[in-house]
């Protein structure tokens, strides 16, 4: 246990089986310098692309050198306990002194990107072994990642979204045939269209399309990454974000300022390799907006916030452009329930820029997953075997 009673154990996972992998590893990298070590006992643990938990190397690298992405290799095997008495890890290697500080975690905060991270499959896993969390539960996180169900839900909730098609055969079966868009739909959708995985992220598996004879390649593409192929028709206009936080208190979400990202010339769209690779993209922090437009964006975003069902943090990505009567016209383009987590991140940024720095935002996150009045194991253990107080 932790030898200091006031401190809580947090347990930062990244890593993972997606193709965010390496991206969800900086980002953890930033919440763990973040966390400040007198208040908390930082755990580390890392899942390898294969699927193994790990408490990683102490040379464990979390950045991008010279283009050089980070992976979760070696390190010592643990486990999430599934007792929810135990709530916390067990070591899986024989003979590791490693001691019985890990038995026990009070909070999770999953650092994960994509599939089996952010589409609450490990949301899951936390809620069986009963071990609070960071972010969005089991509903929200699926429905999030999945853009088909992002924009039904959206759609009941009276926020619009661009045209769109999922591929599906007659039997209503996801089917990643190029055969299956329709003359007609290619007429509704025109050119240009985005060819996307239904469930991935950071721009991954994603093509534009600007020739139909690109199509079946680009189906292929996204396919390689997800079995469900979104097809999307392009939203001209400002690409717009906006971060969402739980209120304090049970108080109502909190939306940032927002921010916008402008690719440089010659930079067709904000691709993988445009967001972390290159300097492809410059970003207003916050956006060049009228009041009018600033509330307009805050608004949608705490709304689809709501619709969704999340807790504890969002960011959600819109386009700004001019509607048919002249006016404005918002479009949500997707929901994030785990955005990228640095202090370069447009989430961290914009959230900077509305008053509220890097360590006070994961400090508040930790804080919006513990339950009220929550105390840290450390000081849980102490109080094993005295008397609940009357």
């Amino acid at each position: 246990m932790s030898g200091n009673p006031e401190k809580l154990r947090v347990a930062v996972l990244f890593g993972g089986r997606s193709a965010e992998h390496a991206i969800s590893c900086v980002s953890a990298g930033s919440v763990i310098a973040a966390l400040d070590p007198q208040r908390y006992e930082v755990v580390p643990v890392g899942i390898a692309p294969d699927g193994r938990w790990v408490l990683p190397d102490p040379d464990q690298r979390m950045t991008i050198t010279d283009g050089r992405l980070p992976e979760v290799s070696g390190g010592t095997a643990v486990s999430l306990v599934g007792d929810p008495a135990a709530r916390g890890l067990a070591v899986l290697d024989p003979g590791a002194a490693i001691g019985p500080a890990l038995t026990e975690v009070d909070v999770v905060f999953p650092v994960l990107h994509g599939a089996y991270g952010e589409d609450g499959t490990v949301q899951g896993l936390l809620e069986m072994a009963g071990v609070p969390y960071v972010g969005s539960g089991v509903f929200a996180s699926a429905a999030s990642m999945d853009k088909e169900f992002t924009k039904k839900l959206l759609a009941a909730a009276g926020l619009p979204q661009g045209d769109h098609v999922v591929l599906r055969d007659a039997t209503g079966a996801v089917r990643a045939d190029p055969a299956l868009l329709s003359a007609a739909d290619r007429d509704r959708l025109g050119l240009p269209v985005f060819v996307k995985p239904a469930r991935a992220g950071s721009s991954i598996g994603i093509t534009k399309v600007t020739d139909w004879e690109q199509f079946p390649a680009a189906v292929a593409a996204a396919a390689g990454v997800d079995p469900k192929v979104i097809v999307e028709a392009a939203v001209p206009g400002r690409e717009i974000e906006c971060g969402v936080l739980a209120g304090r208190c049970d108080a109502a979400p909190e939306a940032s300022l927002p921010a916008e990202i402008r690719l440089r010339k010659g930079v067709e769209w904000y691709d993988f390799a445009a967001k972390y690779l290159d300097d492809a993209a410059d970003f207003d922090v916050p956006a060049e907006l009228t009041p009018g437009q600033t509330a307009a964006v805050q608004e949608a975003a705490r709304r689809a916030y709501l619709a969704l069902d999340c807790r504890g943090l969002a960011r959600v990505d819109f386009f700004l452009g001019a509607g048919p009567d002249g006016g404005d016209r918002l479009v949500i383009n997707e929901v994030n329930t785990m955005p990228g987590f640095t202090p370069i991140s447009m989430f961290a940024r914009m959230w900077a820029a509305s008053g509220v720095d890097f360590a006070e935002l994961v400090d508040r996150l930790v804080a919006s997953a513990l339950p009220v009045g929550g105390a840290s194991s450390a000081a849980r253990a102490g109080d094993a075997g005295r008397p609940a107080a009357r």
